[in-house]
């Protein structure tokens, strides 16, 4: 039961150390900017209404007829499948180097190396939730009042944060000894970003291919998350359920791997 609980007993145990070293990751990304942290709301809120611009003013893109906003409700599905993938992004695009940004720890004994995934999840998260509040912002001047089920979206989410701290674990230890992993990791983010449903509705795949699209792991969740934060509807618990298993196996696979291959970190870095 305890290896079970693996991944998460690593935040319990080391929850201090990583809150305190998100939090120093967080200031030094807007340390000597003129407006510091405010720059976690701005880039989103300029990005939505960017998208929001040129999907429905200049091509009059429309997704479906679930939402009232007329021409901004392609750019508010469009940004809220781009929340997801950003996420995913930012961390699995750093993971290769992320044993490599920090060599001192490594040479610290006693440092608890695997708690540095949580920090780079925890840092994506902050940016993550700054889109979110840009995106329910959105939501409220072109639709009024979001729905209800807004509430469930910590628990949509949750299955693909195990999911990519997993990755994480797995590609960060790769890296260190495959310095080219970086390059791969970087164009595979961009060939996931086009093979799922971002910038355009899985009915428009045809049958054939669809099956593709379903086998990306961000696919789902933009789904899920389209469905409870904009549409108004209740996830597929089952399928959410059987992805956050799924999740929970690659986390645990990822600490294993990890644990394993920590031990020749300090021999090549």
């Amino acid at each position: 039961m305890t290896r079970l609980v693996l991944p998460f007993l690593v935040w319990v145990t080391h929850r201090k150390l990583i809150a305190r070293l998100t939090r120093r990751e967080i200031a030094q990304t807007y340390r000597g900017s003129l407006l510091g942290l405010a720059w976690a709301l701005i880039t989103p809120l300029i990005m939505l209404a960017v998208f929001t611009f040129i999907f429905s003013i200049v091509f009059q893109a429309r997704w479906g007829t679930e939402l009232d906003g007329g021409h901004g409700q392609f750019a508010l599905v469009l940004f809220c499948g781009l929340i997801v993938f950003r996420f995913f992004a930012e961390c699995i695009n750093r993971a290769p180097n992320l044993m490599l940004e920090n060599p001192s720890y490594i040479k610290k004994v006693v440092f608890p190396l695997e708690a540095m995934a949580w920090v780079s999840v925890g840092s994506a998260l902050f940016n993550m939730a700054a889109s979110l509040i840009m995106l329910v912002l959105g939501y409220v001047v072109l639709n009024g009042p979001p729905p209800w089920t807004l509430v469930l979206t910590p628990l949509v989410l949750a299955p693909f944060i195990l999911l990519v701290l997993g990755l994480i674990w797995v590609l960060s230890s790769i890296g260190v000894f495959l310095r080219d992993l970086h390059q791969v990791v970087g164009v595979l983010v961009t060939v996931t970003m086009f093979l799922c449903p971002i910038f355009y509705p899985i009915e428009a795949v045809p049958e054939t291919f669809r099956v593709f699209i379903y086998m990306n792991p961000l696919t789902f969740i933009i789904e899920q998350l389209r469905a409870v934060a904009l549409f108004g509807r209740l996830p597929d618990f089952a399928l959410l359920g059987a992805y956050a298993v799924a999740a929970w196996g690659v986390a645990l696979v990822g600490l294993w791997w990890f644990a394993r291959t920590r031990k020749g970190f300090a021999d090549v870095v």
